[in-house]
């Protein structure tokens, strides 16, 4: 059967031009309409002649309301973000100027994707009507190999909620609330949970192997850090895997870019060569994805090595804040043996960890590695820093405590001018040391009476075989049990909140995305909500429209340091969408619930709820309401609360969408050095661990992997090196004579601007503006007689997928760059993926963490001999009704 996308393919003659102009077009035009009343139709916005404040196509772009609006996606910025709205019209956006920009004061501007927001929010193919699959029958799903390829019909809002409620009843019914997984969407868990529960999954996500660090074990509890004024003392800054030009686009390259202008020296360990270290002017050490475990173990062997002549290690610092670094450290009971020195220097397993048995590995020459012990020496003042990407690897569990335990080496830690943290998101370049306590909505917690969590990398092979491996959540792990499980309904339940506030979308996140197609076509019922016709939507039976930030009451976003940003309602919800929580408050009513058991304050009072109890922790640390409450503010608000004094007027503060905190080098903020109160009196001031120091012998850690009882990998006390699987070591068919195996290439998957995650992946704007190629070195592509532009396959075990090529000289040869987020797009004749996604690639095992390994993945590839590709920007948009 032709896919409905094919249809529209097939009918389209829009060129890329036509397609931007009328994208622009319905823009205005859904805006003028939705806004107003469910309007079904984009019509072309008139034009007229251009003036001085008059735009292109003839409109007043000056006179208006500027309104706050949300910029509220998973990028790691969630900036200030505001629209010009003219006679309920949105007609412009603008960012922050609310005050002068300065690095004191640094105004908190949004970048392409949040400047693109009007382009998501107004764009013609919105969700707009509830509606069912073609083929779908109740109960039954009808033709469950028609998903993701039907056609659709419109329903009404009565209908769609029937549907689904007697889905879930039938099922319930039948099956018992273990039967149902719902992977996100936080209203919607309360409405299930409410109902007798669901099955949930967890994930070790954006940190990686880091979260052991961050929360077991080794001591380094919240990686804290140092303030942004503080790393003016540096003279290194050392940066792994990180790119915020790139994935958290605002002020942390800005801030890196002070510190390179005062003179402090950057060096970048990467395979790429990316826009934040060519901003930086930094050294660049290439290394391959997941290495970078074996490049530091070449360097602590230096620097014991080179320790006697340059002096590198600091030895007072080490036996005083750490145990397990050498056998007179080890704890009570544990085997001398299994010191972290003595496995550096291969004295018990005869591999000493030199710069040329790294090099092997990573691929850095020794020279760099040489130079990078010398570096880490105890002379200099040094911020060791890693996004999470390097810790996104399987069997790379122990890459966090080795990369802390080389900071440890030389002293580190709890100085000015030093730190060993991560330094990505919104705090890349400043601590993550909380300024503001996050305003609370007023809803208590409503638990979900089952206990089933499914790790991500297993929940596609659970389904399909009917078992899983619980080990609890991703941070509370407990011992391994296999158990059975019969999942029949998904549902993808749409906005995660909190400071995230981003729609979820399972299918095109997980990895093995060709598996989660086959399960998607498996169960017998699949509901989507959802704002934008994206992956979970696609591969639906019923999909209900739901609003965007912008048509929803408002939200506070703790994600700043220095800043609390605020949004309201820009508009009311256009068509017939509704927000996740009216969905779900309606869902309950038709399961027979009581929908203010789930619910029992409104949406506009949980926000107000936020604004009242959001606070500033002031310079000695006491918490002072940001803002100020009248009685006529409540009154206006129709919501309950108390009057109260704070920093700044509620509208005012709304009006502006921010509250900032203006800084100094001298306040007492930036004197906040991460650990600094152990490093002066580590006896007053334990770490949490048995030793009361940082344990680099983590007998926790061992234990917890193992009891997991998964087989890859292994678990130990000890920070060791493993090869990585599917990694570089896993491309060679025999590692010893270096021959290469069937995938000889390493795929890695960049946090890209087009996107963040896989939202905004349908906006015209981006898609003109960023292309999503597959990066490949220089030299592979003369190799495989590739031109920049050529259509590229890349291809696995698990999946196919297409990109055009952009090579270059700025990544390393072995290692390809697929950016990370873009929705699939699968030729039904020849299986193909035509939108690069990344899922498509990357399958769907892990180590003995649970890890998902998306920066660890075997392909090949080669120039494309079919059709070449359509650019992304040439694809029309997928207007249904």
């Amino acid at each position: 059967m032709t896919s409905y996308l094919e249809k529209v393919r097939e009918t389209s003659a829009m060129s890329r031009r036509n397609f931007m102009k009328a994208s622009a077009a319905a823009t205005a035009a859904l805006a003028a309409t939705g806004l107003t009343g469910c309007a079904n139709q984009v019509k072309t916005a008139d034009t007229g002649e251009t003036g001085p404040n008059v735009g292109s196509d003839g409109r007043n772009l000056v006179d208006g309301t500027w309104v706050s609006a949300a910029c509220w996606h998973n990028c790691g910025g969630r900036c200030v973000n505001k629209v010009l709205v003219q006679d309920g019209v949105v007609v412009r956006q603008k960012t922050d100027d609310t005050h002068e920009d300065s690095y004191d004061h640094p105004q908190m501007r949004g970048c392409g994707r949040g400047r693109s927001q009007r382009q998501q929010v107004f764009s013609a193919d919105r969700l707009k009507y509830p509606m069912k699959r073609k083929h779908w029958e109740p109960l039954t799903g009808g033709d469950k190999s028609l998903r993701g390829i039907d056609e659709w019909e419109r329903i009404s809002w009565d209908e769609a909620l029937t549907y689904v409620a007697d889905e879930i009843k039938h099922v319930m019914d039948a099956y018992g609330p273990r039967a149902i997984y719902c992977p996100g969407g936080d209203d919607i868990f309360r409405t299930l949970a409410l109902n007798g529960g669901y099955t949930y999954s967890h994930s070790t996500s954006s940190v990686g192997n880091w979260a052991w660090l961050h929360n077991y074990g080794y001591g380094f509890i919240g990686l804290e850090g140092n303030d942004r004024y503080d790393l003016f003392n540096s003279d290194y800054v050392v940066m792994f895997g990180s790119n915020p030009a790139w994935s958290s686009a605002g002020n942390p390259s800005w801030f890196y870019k002070h510190l390179k202008d005062a003179g402090v020296k950057f060096i970048a360990i990467d395979p790429f060569f990316n826009d934040s270290y060519d901003l930086l002017d930094a050294e660049w050490i290439p290394v391959y994805p997941g290495s970078d475990a074996a490049l530091l173990l070449g360097v602590a062997h230096t620097m014991l090595a080179e320790d006697g002549e340059k002096g590198l290690i600091d030895w007072d610092f080490l036996h005083t804040y750490a145990s397990g670094f050498d056998a007179e450290s080890m704890p009570e009971g544990a085997d001398p043996k299994e010191n972290f020195m003595d496995y550096v220097l291969g004295t018990y397993d005869g591999v000493p960890k030199t710069a040329e048995w790294a090099t092997e590995h990573c691929g850095a020459a020794p020279e760099a590695i040489r130079k990078l012990a010398e570096v880490m020496g105890k002379a200099n003042n040094v911020n060791l820093f890693s996004a999470f990407a390097p810790g996104r690897i399987i069997n790379a569990e122990y890459f966090p405590a080795i990369f802390a335990t080389v900071g440890l080496m030389g002293g580190h830690i709890g100085k000015p001018g030093n730190s060993v943290t991560t330094s990505s998101n919104s705090w890349a370049a400043n601590s993550r040391t909380d300024m503001f306590v996050a305003g609370q909505t007023g809803l208590e917690p409503l638990p979900n009476p089952i206990d089933d969590m499914i790790n991500d990398v297993d929940a596609w092979d659970a389904i399909l075989e009917g078992k899983y491996l619980h080990t609890g959540m991703t941070y509370l792990f407990q011992p391994g049990e296999v158990r059975d499980i019969d999942i029949h309904i998904i549902y993808h339940g749409g906005l995660n909140g909190g400071s995230v506030g981003t729609e979820v979308c399972s299918l095109q996140t997980k990895p093995n995305l060709n598996k989660g197609i086959e399960v998607h076509r498996k169960v017998d019922f699949v509901v989507t909500q959802a704002y934008t016709y994206n992956t979970d939507a696609r591969y639906s039976d019923i999909v209900l429209p739901v609003t965007t930030e912008w048509e929803r009451e408002g939200r506070l976003f703790n994600y700043q340091k220095e800043a609390m940003i605020a949004y309201g309602k820009v508009c009311e919800p256009l068509f017939e969408a509704k927000s996740d929580q009216q969905v779900a408050r309606e869902l309950a009513e038709k399961l027979g619930l009581n929908p203010d058991d789930a619910f029992p304050i409104s949406e506009k009072q949980q926000y107000f709820n936020q604004l009242a109890t959001a606070a500033l922790l002031d310079e000695t640390g006491t918490p002072q309401p940001v803002a100020t409450i009248t009685q006529e503010d409540i009154d206006a608000w129709g919501v309950e609360g108390t009057p109260q004094e704070g920093l700044i007027p509620l509208q005012q503060w709304i009006d502006q969408g921010v509250f900032s905190v203006p800084r100094s080098k001298d306040d007492a903020y930036a004197a906040c050095i991460g650990y600094a109160a152990f490093i002066e009196d580590p006896v007053a001031n334990p770490r949490p661990t048995a030793s009361g120091k940082f344990e680099i012998y983590s007998p926790t850690v061992r234990d917890m992997f193992a009891s997991t009882t998964r087989e890859n990998g292994v678990a130990s006390a000890t920070p060791v090196w493993q090869p990585i699987l599917d990694g570089y070591e896993g491309s060679f068919a025999n590692w010893e004579t270096k021959e290469k195996g069937p995938y000889p290439y390493i795929v890695y998957n960049p946090h890209y601007l087009r996107r963040s995650h896989s939202t905004f992946d349908n906006v015209g704007w981006l898609r003109n503006a960023w292309a999503h190629p597959v990066y490949i070195s220089a030299q592979d592509a003369r190799e495989k007689g590739i031109a920049d532009g050529d259509t590229v396959i890349l291809w696995n075990d698990n999946g196919k997928t297409l990109r055009p090529a952009c090579v270059t000289e700025r990544l390393m040869p072995g290692v390809v760059g697929l950016p990370h987020g873009g929705w699939v797009d699968i030729d039904e004749e020849t299986g193909i993926d035509r939108g690069g996604a990344d899922n498509i690639l990357c399958g769907s095992h892990t180590s003995v963490s649970g890890v998902i390994g998306w920066n660890s993945c075997l392909i090949d590839f080669a120039k494309y001999d079919g059709e070449p590709l359509m650019a992304d920007i040439e694809k029309p948009q997928t207007v249904i009704f």
